[in-house]
């Protein structure tokens, strides 16, 4: 089903809930920077919460390129953090919802859902940070970053083509960069009390497994970290989501 109502900007937020026919759990899952909902990889992680019996929520966030309103160079982790809150404060009036729910995420979707798991932990469940952007100062020591960073603060803007989406030119100010730096999963790792999924590509040039293995080693809760040969930042093979799914599969069990 799908639906929409307006964040706390008066922006329309765009839902898709995928109803677990008899309900044991519920699950929202994020998209990244300058995704959307459909992707193959949002899509599978809220499959295999669907067919272990969860209701799993997407929506685009505003400011991607998914049918919520905003401007890609509008996009920031905050943002993205507060129509996640408003996503599960809308959901609060809805028939399906319950708490402990488990949060899912991808890049800055995974930073995301970690926020939020580490200032709410009595109500996160299971929380899997995919592929997720660790803090904005390690984003500034990538590959992904590194090159471009001068000529980014220099013009002011990052251009790029998107993958997803063929033909659709991403322009991002530096001002984004400027709110990704106010952000770090590390000092709040300790309270993250719930299991936690994570899994990267050994490709990703953007969230690399040694951010990932940082975090990883800061969790001392139930941890999980996987990392997917010749996998990249964004999964899109059928061989990669094949091996996502199962992954999130058996974690999922794990948890009930």
């Amino acid at each position: 089903m799908k639906t929409s109502f307006q964040n706390r900007h008066g922006q329309k937020i765009v839902v898709l809930i995928d109803e677990a026919p008899n309900q044991k759990g519920l699950a929202f899952v994020m998209h990244g920077l300058g995704g959307f909902k459909e992707q193959p990889h949002v899509e599978t992680f809220a499959k295999a919460f669907l067919e272990n019996g969860y209701t799993a929520v997407r929506f685009d966030t505003a400011n991607t390129i998914g049918e919520s309103e905003g401007k890609y160079e509008d996009a920031t982790v905050t943002n993205y953090y507060e129509d996640l809150e408003d996503v599960i404060d809308w959901a609060k009036s809805q028939k399906w919802y319950q708490e402990p729910f488990c949060l899912a995420g991808h890049s800055l979707g995974g930073i995301s859902v970690a926020l939020y798991a580490e200032r709410h932990p009595e109500k996160t469940k299971g929380v899997a940070p995919i592929s997720a952007v660790i803090s904005g100062k390690l984003s500034e020591e990538t590959k992904m970053y590194r090159g471009t960073l001068e000529d980014w603060k220099k013009t002011g803007w990052q251009i790029r083509e998107s993958k997803s989406k063929a033909g659709t030119i991403l322009r991002l100010p530096w001002s984004h960069m400027e709110d990704r730096l106010k952000y770090d999963l590390l000092p709040g790792a300790s309270k993250l009390t719930m299991p936690v999924l994570l899994v990267v590509g050994d490709q990703d040039d953007g969230t690399p497994p040694k951010h990932q293995k940082l975090f990883y080693d800061k969790l001392s809760c139930k941890k999980e970290l996987h990392i997917i040969k010749g996998a990249p930042h964004t999964f899109r093979e059928p061989v990669h989501l094949r091996e996502i799914k199962d992954i999130f599969s058996s974690w999922i069990k794990k948890i009930d």
